[in-house]
């Protein structure tokens, strides 16, 4: 396919149950106040025992496709962006595969952390260039943290929630859809944000498949990371922060967040903020947002939205897009887990 390629539809879905400031502080031992204050994150979603990453995938891809108005069976590709899958093998996005009928289409994975969605988005776009068969794909993030959270923890039970978002990729009109991607890695930090066992390294001992973080060198790399990606967006297209409707990124901490974005001259009319409600659902916080923004009439067709991904790996990228006026699903963080068509 050689037209250019957009979103043309997208979806999400959050687990029932919710975790408030309180019911994490209590086993956290800090305030629900601490918490808020420190992190920004008021409520973050739980999956249910017999809920697994596919489970939410394919919940959040069969709401992206009723938004689109696109059977399944049409679906070309499916990339899942995760680092929690349902198990080591096969790949989630396989799983996802077989729980939305999508028969016809390949389905892999992409792991790159909390920046995985935006790779993922960069596989599926190659993919439909380089196919002149292939003509949509879907690119979903989904996250089930919970599972590796010790919520005594502070650092991380306060930050990390459950939840997926999908996004459908396929043509869109000349001078929409995605720009060119720049994307990175630096491995020599991998062990700022992981989950120690589970892998070749280290296969069973469950008391290290918990999820750790070093605050502080998570923190610098995204006071470091969020202005070298804007500036470099803007750069690489040619244009400025007036020119943009909206920054879109990662939310690993609210508070954070908007300290780097007021520092680079975003306004708070164009960042989109999600994560006080969701908190840090990795790779699914990007697509939520875009999401969550376009069911809330702030994302319009022609609209010039910066992506800015970042997370474990390390791993950074960031792109411009072009929005189509893609379908939009209605968001209800606080409802159990079904989107209503907006």
């Amino acid at each position: 396919m050689n037209a250019p390629v957009g979103i043309i539809g997208t979806g999400s879905y959050l687990p029932a149950r919710r975790r408030t400031n309180a019911e994490v502080a209590e086993l956290a031992g800090v305030s629900a106040e601490w918490i808020a204050g420190r992190t920004g994150v008021l409520t973050r979603h739980a999956a249910a025992p017999d809920e697994a990453a596919s489970d939410m995938g394919a919940a959040a891809l069969k709401s992206a496709l009723a938004a689109a108005d696109l059977e399944a069976e049409r679906l070309d590709l499916i990339v899942v962006a995760t680092s929690t899958p349902d198990e080591l093998g096969p790949a989630t996005a396989c799983r996802v595969q077989a729980l939305t009928g999508a028969r016809h289409a390949v389905a892999l994975d992409v792991t790159a952390a909390c920046s995985g969605w935006l790779f993922g988005a960069r596989v599926a776009c190659d993919w439909l260039a380089g196919d002149r068969s292939a003509r949509y794909a879907a690119v979903v993030g989904v996250e089930a943290y919970s599972k590796f959270v010790d919520p005594t923890d502070r650092a991380t039970a306060s930050l990390f929630g459950d939840g997926a978002a999908a996004t459908l990729l396929g043509p869109v009109a000349e001078g929409q859809g995605f720009g060119a991607f720049t994307l990175g890695s630096d491995g020599r930090y991998a062990d700022h944000a992981m989950i120690a066992a589970g892998g070749s390294r280290l296969p069973s001992p469950l008391a290290a498949q918990r999820i750790t973080m070093n605050g502080k060198g998570v923190r610098d790399f995204i006071l470091d990371v969020f202005p070298r990606m804007l500036a470099h967006a803007l750069g690489q297209g040619r244009v400025t922060l007036d020119d943009v409707a909206l920054v879109v990124t990662h939310q690993p901490n609210p508070v954070l967040l908007q300290r780097a974005a007021r520092e680079m001259g975003v306004t708070d009319r164009q960042l989109v903020v999600v994560g006080h409600e969701v908190g840090n659902i990795g790779a699914a916080n990007i697509p939520y947002a875009l999401a969550k923004a376009s069911s809330e009439g702030r994302l319009h067709a022609g609209d010039l939205v910066v992506i800015i991904a970042f997370g474990g790996g390390v791993t950074w990228g960031t792109t411009l897009l072009r929005w189509t006026g893609a379908s939009a699903v209605r968001v209800a963080p606080t409802a159990a887990t079904h989107l209503q068509l907006h």
